[in-house]
């Protein structure tokens, strides 16, 4: 049996599982741990729980101890050697004239390696960019290109709602956002209005999206013919959160009603299975 503790390397980046080991602790403290990258500092977001292990599954990096003030210094240092890349960078694909938009840099721990992100149309040529980069730092160098939703969950900002960006702040993964969604809430199709800050469809879509499906599927639709206290009256509208509808009567008056004044629908008669 394991002792597993959950760490997390960023505000709202994937939980990773650890072996505790003997180490005593709880949500929210600063560890060193084994990394594939080396070691690395993050902090306990799962507390330890005791967990028996598949035989199929990898041996777990362990954590390597509680963090120090070293620790720390050690990660303001390295948040200096990445402003300093991230300038000589920008010069560098100014003096080579590439095609790519490079928004931050990251450094390992131990500051033996540098993770150079940025996105592009396609695909980018920067053979001699990397060429520069190690001869001014000396280091392992890595590009990596990633989505305009990566940048905005890396780098962070505002939504439109006047909070911080979801990605960026608890979002671990992106789920698929389609425009239905949009449809299927009632909202406008202006992409203005529907998309974040990385211009993609915005990831708050699929929140009630679920809520909506379910309880649209108690209204009858729209275009169709039903009975109300008016009379018959054809469907032009839902307010699925008032639980009301817009029909257009006979004598094409517009009028709302609750779903629940509606009579009920006529059930059908059982088929004789007997001729």
């Amino acid at each position: 049996m394991t002792k597993v503790v959950g760490v997390r390397f960023k505000p709202a980046g994937k939980v990773y599982d650890f072996n505790a080991g003997a180490f005593v602790l709880k949500m929210g403290d600063p560890v060193i741990v084994e990394t594939e990258q080396g070691l690395g500092l993050g902090v306990v977001a799962v507390d330890p729980i005791h967990r028996d292990a598949a035989p199929t599954d990898r041996p777990l990096k362990k954590v390597f101890r509680l963090a120090t003030e070293n620790d720390f210094e050690q990660r303001e240092k390295n948040i200096e050697i990445e402003k300093q890349a991230y300038a000589f960078c920008q010069q560098c694909i100014a003096r080579l004239s590439i095609q790519m938009h490079l928004f931050t840099v990251e450094s390992t721990f131990d500051a033996n390696k540098l993770t150079f992100f940025f996105t592009a149309e396609g695909r980018v040529d920067f053979r001699e960019l990397v060429k520069m980069l190690v001869k001014e730092f000396r280091i392992r160098i890595e590009m990596r290109q990633v989505g305009i939703r990566n940048q905005a969950k890396m780098c962070g900002g505002m939504g439109r709602c006047g909070r911080e960006l979801c990605c960026s702040s608890f979002l671990e993964k992106f789920e698929p956002v389609s425009i239905r969604m949009a449809k299927e809430q009632g909202l406008s199709l202006n992409p203005t209005k529907i998309s974040g800050q990385c211009g993609r469809l915005m990831c708050c879509l699929t929140y009630e999206n679920a809520t909506y499906h379910e309880l649209k599927s108690t209204f009858p639709k729209i275009g169709r013919m039903v009975n109300t206290p008016e009379g018959k009256a054809k469907v032009i509208r839902h307010n699925i959160i008032c639980n009301r509808i817009a029909v257009r009567t006979e004598d094409n008056r517009e009028i709302e009603f609750n779903l629940d004044d509606l009579p009920p629908k006529p059930q059908s008669k059982p088929r004789n299975l007997d001729n």
